[in-house]
Parts: C-alpha cells; sequence; structure tokens
C-alpha cells in the first residue's frame, strides 16, 4: 500500500510537472501561430503603409485576438513602437520585449514582465515583397491564462489519482484478506521458516512422500521415498513410469485410485502405501502419497498379535476359570477356554481321590473330568473313564515328575502309542498330530494332567506353546486346588452337618411329620430341623438358621440343636426356652480367642412350636424367624402372624407367644428362607407359590412336601433348605380321664379307685397297682403342699401318664430319706416306679407327670 501511494504521489507530481510543460509549450506554439498567421494576413502591408496604422491594425488585431484566444496581439515598427494593444492608452508606447533577432528575420519566443503581467509572448517579423523587415507582430499569453488552463485540468488528473487509489486499496485487501487467510496470518518471515523447517521435516521423515499430477509426472519425491524406492536424483518432474520403480508401485500411483494401509512388495521390503486425491479449490488433478516400510514392523507385529493373544487368553482364563468352588466344574472351564483358540481338542484327567476333595497319591488312576473340542466325533477316551496311564506315556511322565512334556508329532511317538495302539492309531488317523500334556500342580502337589490336542492347524505345538500351556495351567491348578479343598471341607461339613441333624424321627402320636434338608451348593450352613416328643402326648417342633457357612456353622447349630433338646426337657413355654437359646448365643459369642478365631456365631433364627393333642393348642414363638404356614383341613392357607422377635445373640428384647387352635388334619408348615428366597426372585414371591403349593387338603404331608419342592426348590441353591411339615392328630376322649379331685387327703383313695376301674377298661390292669402308688403320692403332695384346685389326668397313648395339676408353683424336689426318716419317699418312689417323671409350669400353677411304659399287650389304639 506504501508502494502504491508513493507511485500515486509520483504520479501526479510527474502529471503536474507535464502538464505545466505541455501548457508552456503549447502556450509558446500558440503565440508563434497566432503571431505568424497575422503577420502574414492580407491588407497588413497597406495598413503598414496607411496614414494611420493604428486605426487600421487596431481593430484588426483585437477581432484576430479573440478569435485566436491569446491575450493580446501586437503590432509594431521596427522600432518597437506599438500600433495596436489590448489596453489602448499602450499604443504608441515602445514595446517590452526583445525585438532584435526578429529584426534579423527570427521568430522568437520569451517571458516577459509586459503591461498584462508576466507574459509568454512570440515575435515575428513582417517582410515586405523584396524580404526587408517592415514590422513586427507579438502575440502572446498571460501566465494567468496559462496557469488556468492547468488549474481546469488539475481535478481531473486528482480524480483519476484517487481512482487508481481506491482500486489499488480495495485490490490490497482483497489480496492481503487471501493471504492471510491462506497463510493463516504468518508474515514472511514465519513463512520461510514454516518453509524451510518443513522442507527439512520433508526430507528428514523416515516416511517416504510423493506428489504427482494429473499426467503422471513426478512433482515431488522426498529423501525417504527416493531410498524405498530407488529413485534417481533427477526423478522430480519426469513421468512415475521412467524414474524405474517398482512396476506395481508404478502401476498404483497411475491409476489415481485411493488406497489405504495398501502393502506391496518392492524387491525385499514389504511397503505400506497410501494415496489420496489432490486437487486444491478446482486446481489440476493430482495424488499425494506415502510410504512406509513394514518389513521389520511386519515381523514385530506378528510377534506382537501372538503375544497379544496369548495374553488375552490368560487374561480371560483367570475370569472364567473358577467361577465356583466346584472341581468338575471348574476342569470343564478351564477345558472350555482353551478351545479353540490355542488347541482343537482339550482334555483334563484327574486323579480319582481329588473328585473327592482327598489328596491324591501316587500311581493313581485317572478319571477323565472334561472333555472340549472342535467336534464331538473324536476318538480320545470318553468324559468319564477311569485311565490307568502307562509310565511310558508323557501324561504319567508328567503326573510323576510335574513337568509338562511336548510331543509335536504323535506319528513318532512309540512310549504314547504304547498306551492303547488300536486307540492311538485311530487318534493320529483323525488328524490329531501334535500333543501338549501339562500336570496340574499346586502347593506341591500334582492333581491330574491336562492334554492339549492339535488337528486343525498343520503346525504342530513350539516350545513357545509349551510355556502358555504351563502357564495357564498353572493359573488354573491353583483354582483346581482350592475347589479340592472346598470340595473336602464341604464334605466334612455335610457329614458333620447330617450327622448332627435327625437320622430318625423319634415315634409320637400328635403330629404325622414329612421333612427336607439340603445343602447349599456353595458351602454347607447351619440350618436344622427336629421334632421333640413332650410329656402328656404334647410334641415341640423346631426350625432354625445359623447365618454363615462352613464347619463353623455347622457346629454351632449341633450346639443349639442339643441346648433346644435340654431346654425343652424342661418343659418350657416356646418364649421362655427362646430366650434361654439367646443367652447362650450370647456366650457363645463372648468365648474369647475362639470364637474370634472362628468369626463368632453372627447370630441365628429359630422358631419353636409345642402341640398339645388332647387341646389341639399350639403355642409358637420365633426369634427373627420366618413366618410358619398353617393348612387347615379345607385347604385354607395362612400365613401365621407370629411376632417376629429379634435374632438370636442380640439380646435386650422379649420373644412373644401365640397361641392358636388347630383342627385336627391341620398342618402346620414351617422351613428356612432358603425355600423362599433366590436371587431370581423376592421372599413375597417365594410365599406366595409356597402358599399355592400348599393349598391342597387332599394331600398327605409327603405329597405336599413334593409339591412343595417342584415348586420352589432351585436347581443350584444357595442358601440351605430346611423344610418340616407337620399334620395335627388328635387323642380321642376315650383315651384321656380327667377328675378334680378335693383338697382332703381322704379323697386320694376314691381317685386312686376311679384310676384303677378306667385302667381296667383300658385293659391296664396289669398297671394298676403302680398307677395307684404313683397317684397317691402325687396327689397328697399336691393337697399338702399346693393349693386348689387339684387335678388328675390319665393319658393312654404310646405310654401312661399319670398328671397332677395343682394351683401352685412350687417346685418339688426329689430327697434321698435316711433309713431312719418317716417321710421324704415320695418322689423317689415315683421316679422308682416310672419311666420318666417331670414338672412342667401353667399360667395357674404346675403340673407334675410320671410316664409308666405299657406292657407288651396293652398298645396304644391306633
Amino acid at each position: 500500500m506504501a508502494i502504491v501511494v508513493l507511485l500515486a504521489a509520483g504520479a501526479l507530481l510527474a502529471l503536474l510537472l507535464q502538464s505545466q510543460h505541455d501548457i508552456d509549450r503549447e502556450a509558446r506554439n500558440r503565440s508563434v501561430s497566432v503571431a505568424q498567421t497575422f503577420a502574414k494576413s492580407l491588407g497588413l502591408q497597406e495598413a503598414l503603409n496607411s496614414p494611420d496604422p493604428s486605426a487600421t491594425l487596431q481593430p484588426l488585431a483585437e477581432e484576430t485576438r479573440k478569435v485566436a484566444g491569446v491575450d493580446f496581439i501586437v503590432v509594431m515598427d521596427t522600432e518597437g513602437i506599438r500600433y495596436s494593444h489590448p489596453q489602448p492608452d499602450r499604443i504608441g508606447e515602445r514595446f517590452v520585449g526583445t525585438i532584435g533577432p526578429s529584426l534579423n528575420g527570427k521568430v522568437l519566443t520569451e517571458s516577459v514582465e509586459g503591461p498584462l503581467g508576466t507574459e509568454i509572448q512570440a515575435i515575428v517579423p513582417v517582410t515586405s515583397p523584396q524580404g526587408e523587415v517592415v514590422a513586427l507582430v507579438s502575440a502572446g499569453l498571460t501566465v494567468e491564462s496559462v496557469a488556468g488552463i492547468a488549474d481546469r485540468q488539475l481535478p481531473v488528473i486528482l480524480l483519476a489519482i484517487a481512482g487508481g487509489l481506491a482500486l489499488a486499496t480495495v485490490g490490497t485487501a482483497l489480496i492481503s484478506r487471501r493471504l492471510r487467510r491462506q497463510t493463516h496470518g504468518l508474515g514472511t518471515q514465519e513463512m520461510t521458516r514454516m518453509y524451510e523447517h518443513h522442507d527439512a521435516v520433508l526430507h528428514a521423515v523416515r516416511e517416504g512422500v510423493l506428489i504427482t499430477d494429473g499426467e503422471g509426472r513426478l512433482l515431488l519425491a522426498n529423501d525417504e521415498a527416493g531410498r524405498l524406492l530407488g529413485l534417481p536424483d533427477d526423478a522430480e518432474g519426469r513421468p512415475v513410469d521412467k524414474v524405474g520403480m517398482d512396476r506395481r508401485m508404478a502401476e498404483l500411483l497411475l491409476s489415481g485410485r485411493e488406497a489405504t494401509d495398501e502393502v506391496l512388495e518392492a524387491g525385499d521390503r514389504l511397503l505400506v502405501v497410501n494415496q489420496r486425491h489432490t486437487r486444491p479449490q478446482g486446481g489440476p488433478h493430482g495424488s499425494a502419497v506415502t510410504i512406509r516400510d513394514s518389513t521389520e514392523m511386519q515381523l514385530l507385529s506378528s510377534r506382537a498379535e501372538t503375544a497379544r493373544r496369548r495374553l488375552k487368553l490368560l487374561y480371560e482364563a483367570g475370569g472364567d476359570i473358577g467361577t465356583t468352588l466346584d472341581v468338575v466344574r471348574t476342569a470343564e472351564e478351564l477345558a472350555d477356554v482353551a478351545v479353540p483358540r490355542f488347541a482343537d481338542f482339550v482334555t483334563v484327567d484327574l486323579a480319582d481321590p481329588v473328585l473327592d476333595g482327598d489328596d491324591p497319591g501316587p500311581g493313581a488312576d485317572m478319571r477323565r473330568t472334561a472333555v472340549s473340542g472342535i467336534r464331538s466325533d473324536h476318538p480320545l477316551y470318553p468324559l468319564g473313564s477311569l485311565i490307568d496311564f502307562l509310565p511310558s506315556t508323557p501324561q504319567a511322565r508328567g503326573y510323576g515328575t510335574g513337568a509338562a512334556e511336548l510331543v509335536p508329532d504323535l506319528h513318532d511317538a512309540p512310549g504314547w502309542h504304547a498306551q492303547d495302539p488300536p486307540r492311538t492309531s485311530a487318534i493320529v488317523d483323525y488328524g490329531i498330530h501334535s500333543l501338549i500334556a501339562a500336570p496340574l500342580k499346586a502347593r506341591g502337589v500334582v492333581l491330574g494332567v491336562v492334554n492339549f490336542w492339535r488337528s486343525q492347524k498343520p503346525e504342530p505345538f513350539d516350545v513357545d506353546d509349551l510355556s502358555l500351556a504351563e502357564e495357564l495351567v498353572g493359573r488354573a491348578a491353583v483354582t483346581m486346588d482350592n475347589a479340592r479343598r472346598y470340595t473336602r471341607e464341604h464334605n466334612l461339613a455335610v457329614t458333620l452337618q447330617r450327622s448332627l441333624l435327625p437320622q430318625d424321627l423319634p415315634e409320637q402320636s400328635a403330629v404325622d411329620v414329612a421333612h427336607f434338608y439340603q445343602p447349599a451348593q456353595s458351602g454347607v450352613g447351619g440350618d436344622w430341623f427336629d421334632v421333640i416328643p413332650l410329656p402328656g402326648s404334647r410334641v415341640g417342633l423346631i426350625v432354625g438358621d445359623v447365618v454363615g457357612h462352613g464347619l463353623h456353622a455347622a457346629a454351632t447349630m449341633g450346639r443349639l440343636r442339643t441346648a433346644v433338646h435340654n431346654f425343652s426337657s424342661l418343659d418350657l413355654p416356646p418364649d421362655e426356652l427362646l430366650a434361654r437359646l439367646d443367652n447362650l448365643v450370647q456366650r457363645m459369642d463372648q468365648e474369647g480367642d475362639s470364637a474370634a478365631a472362628n468369626g463368632g456365631v453372627l447370630g441365628a433364627t429359630c422358631l419353636y412350636a409345642v402341640y398339645d393333642p388332647v387341646s389341639g393348642h399350639c403355642a409358637m414363638a420365633r426369634a427373627g424367624h420366618m413366618p410358619p404356614l398353617v393348612v387347615a383341613p379345607d385347604g385354607t392357607t395362612t400365613i401365621s402372624e407370629l411376632p417376629a422377635g429379634p435374632p438370636l445373640g442380640l439380646g435386650g428384647m422379649p420373644f412373644e407367644t401365640m397361641e392358636l387352635h388347630l383342627e385336627e388334619g391341620s398342618q402346620l408348615v414351617l422351613y428356612t428362607d432358603g425355600l423362599v428366597e433366590e436371587r431370581s426372585r423376592d421372599i413375597a414371591e417365594g410365599l406366595e407359590r409356597l402358599r399355592t403349593a400348599l393349598s391342597h387338603p387332599d394331600r398327605d404331608p409327603h405329597a405336599t412336601r413334593r409339591s412343595v419342592l417342584d415348586a420352589l426348590l432351585p436347581s443350584r441353591p444357595s442358601d440351605d433348605i430346611a423344610l418340616l411339615i407337620a399334620r395335627t392328630r388328635t387323642l380321642s376322649p376315650d383315651q384321656v380321664a380327667q377328675w378334680d379331685v378335693p383338697s382332703d387327703p381322704s379323697e386320694v383313695g376314691a381317685v386312686r379307685s376311679l384310676a384303677a376301674k378306667q385302667l381296667e377298661e383300658w385293659g391296664l390292669e396289669e398297671l394298676a397297682f403302680t398307677t395307684e402308688l404313683i397317684l397317691s403320692e402325687l396327689i397328697t403332695n399336691a393337697i399338702r403342699y399346693g393349693a386348689a384346685p387339684v387335678r388328675v389326668r390319665l393319658l393312654h397313648d404310646r405310654t401312661l401318664t399319670c398328671e397332677v395339676w395343682d394351683g401352685s408353683s412350687t417346685a418339688p424336689h426329689l430327697r434321698y430319706a435316711a433309713t431312719t426318716d418317716e417321710g421324704g419317699r415320695g418322689l423317689f418312689l415315683v421316679a422308682q416306679l416310672s419311666e420318666h417323671w417331670g414338672t412342667r409350669y401353667t399360667p395357674e400353677g404346675k403340673v407334675i407327670w410320671a410316664e409308666q411304659l405299657l406292657p407288651a399287650d396293652g398298645a396304644a389304639p391306633s
């Protein structure tokens, strides 16, 4: 822009000077022309020779001046005296100017200070026919006239210059804007540095760069492209097919097609070529090509891909193997992971004791535990086969030494062929040609052997494959050993738990019972159930659940079950029994180091129910356990609204007993949460399905149990399941005899007589004597030491039970009287005559009872 302004200023000055020069020259030329024309005009000679030349010449000169556009025309004699002048008063005066040259016949132009001011004038001689100078004519213009002409031309000049500046400014702005856009605002220095840097990078980069035009000429090639393609120094500007590059490379460049990471062989090199079209803003066609040498990269990439696949296999094996603590399932997962990514067939052979959780011994037979392959018609030993590998086989050697063995060619393996020639020949004929036998070794113990077989891939296993197999099997072996140890502990826990659960339910007449127990798949827990006969033909029904799994939970369950048996022998109400059980769990949790080492008893739940077949009443209490279900004889099933109570071991909160009347034929269903709670459903759904399965009044407890298990039992239970179904029975009225006894010792004999008569009706005359003695002692003690009312009840069931009721809560004591004592032998005598005796307390007092075995021919009524 500065250059344009300077050029405009110079042009303006030049135009002004040129204009001034041209105007001055034009003024001189015009002056000369006018003067010469007037000097040669007709009649000038006659006017000069007339008596008064001014009279003729003045009008003629003025008229000519105006027509010619000059400021003055002066006619003078040879002395310079004027004959005419624009100012008439100047006529007759001497002419201002130089007349000497003109007198000599020359034409003179000059600038003088005349009467009109500064003047440019021409002086021309007037000659006679004889050639003599007879007068002079001067014509000219003043400087003001000349300047006026220049001033009239100046606006045009300035306007032209302004238009040029405007056009230059707009052009400069447009060009600058485009340059800034194309150069991103970079200046010349930055552009120079950028070019230098780009040129340096272009020729230093380890990737070939080519640019071709649409006619197939090579426009640019950097140093790396020249090296990779063997181009000559003068390759640029020559046709692509004339520079000596590989034919396939030249064909690709000449085709102009796009290419992305296309691999071409150029001599002993593998070149990766990318080609893209270039046509910036509609310019000529061309292509930009990048070339890189991937010869070494291809080899490294192949190795890296192999390593990546192996790492991925090991990584996925870590997540896919050992999802369960099951030996067989772990072996199946190991076989499935390796097929087909590593081997075409995989077989897992475990020492037979390992499947039971035991330590494998030397020379143990192998059980084929898992088989996986790309096809199912293989001739390998089938699943479940017990295999005794010969010492010459790689399996036997690997099991004995703990080192993996590689057999690259099974055709040439005589030791392996000796195992089972017909089968090994069938294996080879099938196409299996290579084997890796890797022992499963964990914590110094070899558990079995994993066999990797290859058939579809033609290349045999190599040393790298052997190391991968060892790594894969080594990782799986730890998981396998954990599963084996868990299996052993699980079996021990199951054995312990089953030994602690009731083996055979005791005989009793109160309920018909069906039960079911199944430990969790993932670990034995502490669920248990029990049926406990109680005095008075009653029965105690109990279901419990210890939190946790394993041996500790099973052992804790055994302690709690034993405690319930002991507490039930005290004939406690359900809420008192749970309170004592709660105190026991708290003491177990505070046993110190032993409990801390086992994690403590985290808690337990329990439900205890006592059913009386005489009255049909059932008393229940629960400690955080699932509520029982009651199925009426008509099939109506309800969930008992029994107060929950806190789980055992928390302490500080009381338990509540609820009593309800159960009709004969009702079913009381007790269970643990493992039956109704599962990951795929919540407890509410499980309870509803249980209610539906129970709502069939025509089924006995065993049929009901099958229906419940069909509806609710999961295939792989995650928690222990205990189920107890009890259908109630009642004693008929002819099996019960009851009398109220007045508080008078003399009435004891009458009661004894009534009892003897009742026994005679029941056919129990053999027990009459002992029964009278027992009743006599118990009634006498009740009248003497107890409180009214006193009541006697005889129950004829599986035993003969004598019960004496009174309103006192004073506990009787068994004493051993000396030979000199007069009394104190009553309860001792009762204890000697009865099979069992005891005391239970009621809200109204207590009951002292004694049981006698029935004679062989006095069986209880059915």
